[in-house]
């Protein structure tokens, strides 16, 4: 996947008074870290007063483009700062405790998902942020993309009936690029957890999170189920969700599928009334493409362009313009994150 994140762009420029605005840290610029930067520091929602990595001089050029921005050494300089808020992108299994870290020190949070490696952990980090009352976010963008927002207000208002059946799928031709992310200490699992995370938030999202009564699912890693490859990390997982509303949520995703693109992404739902679906257009990570579907017709309800990439982030900054309390939106992480762990724990032996 190519960065939107353009080194040569010119520096963020101030768009208001930064005496008026929270005061936010970046712990983390990689490759999502830096693209969360510049939509967050475009906004103009917040001052971005300090950047943290490990790599230092990754911090430092980052810090370089952003006015009145400075590089910090790690995250305690960070907290040292009594900053507003701080932006998390760092690897899974930091999540949690970094973001209790700041939680603890009254700093409100964005946090690149998932929370944690485990519902456990997503559980600590949500019950933090309501214990100090501080706005706590995590970086579901897929909510953003602008077909997938029109789709949800239309199974909202009812506009297909009483929804049935979700199919939803996210195939990437590609494995993580980072060596932490087949360490299942690290990351917490594979494919489902980095990019199933996705679909299930998505779908029990889009119906208002029904109680899931049941779960089967399967999980292969290089073509063999993972039951039967011990310690293996999955590269394709399948998974149904029976939702207490009668609705059945189908759910497959995958690392490295030989699909003939970069990548498969689609959200169908199927209602009495009719159909709604996003999909990406061409193998795209990045362009959507919303339909709805009455029998053999369809309707085109929205297409590309459609810049929704930092959208959750930007949301989040703006929030915190306008207030750093706790927002229950969030609780509904840990439901999430407790449908991952029953697959985990439906598949994997340790």
């Amino acid at each position: 996947m190519t960065s939107h994140f353009d080194k040569s762009a010119e520096p963020c420029l101030r768009i208001a008074d930064a005496s008026l605005r929270p005061r936010v840290g970046f712990l983390g610029v990689g490759w999502i870290g830096r693209h969360r930067l510049q939509s967050i520091c475009e906004s103009g929602a917040v001052e971005i007063a300090a950047v943290a990595d490990f790599d230092t001089a990754a911090a430092s050029e980052a810090a370089a483009q952003i006015p009145g921005a400075v590089a910090a050494p790690s995250l305690d300089a960070l907290f040292e700062m009594q900053l507003d808020g701080v932006v998390i992108a760092t690897p899974t299994a930091l999540h949690a405790e970094q973001a209790i870290a700041a939680l603890e020190r009254d700093t409100a949070v964005f946090c690149q998902k998932p929370l944690g490696r485990s519902a456990d952990e997503t559980a600590r980090v949500i019950r933090a942020a309501r214990l100090v009352n501080r706005l706590l976010a995590v970086d579901l963008s897929y909510r953003f993309v602008r077909g997938v927002q029109q789709i949800k207000q239309m199974i909202s208002a009812g506009e297909i009936g009483t929804i049935y059946v979700a199919d939803l799928v996210f195939h990437n031709a590609y494995g993580p690029d980072k060596a932490w992310y087949y360490d299942r200490k690290f990351s917490g699992g594979g494919c489902l957890i980095d990019l199933g995370i996705h679909l299930i938030d998505l779908a029990l999202w889009m119906l208002d999170f029904p109680v899931v009564e049941k779960i089967s699912s399967r999980l292969f890693s290089q073509g063999r189920p993972v039951q039967r490859a011990a310690g293996a990390l999955e590269d394709y997982a399948l998974a149904r969700l029976d939702l207490a509303t009668g609705a059945t949520v189908n759910l497959a995703c995958s690392w490295r599928l030989p699909a003939g693109r970069d990548a498969l992404i689609g959200a169908s739902f199927f209602g009495t009334a009719g159909g709604l679906s996003v999909k990406n257009v061409g193998g795209s990570f990045y362009d959507f493409r919303a339909e709805r579907f009455q029998g053999t017709s369809r309707m085109l309800l929205d297409q590309p362009p459609d810049p929704w990439g930092g959208r959750a982030a930007v949301a989040w900054a703006e929030q915190l313009s306008v207030a750093r309390t706790f927002d229950a939106r969030i609780e509904p992480a840990h439901l999430v994150a407790e449908v991952i762990d029953e697959i985990y724990r439906q598949n994997v032996s340790d």
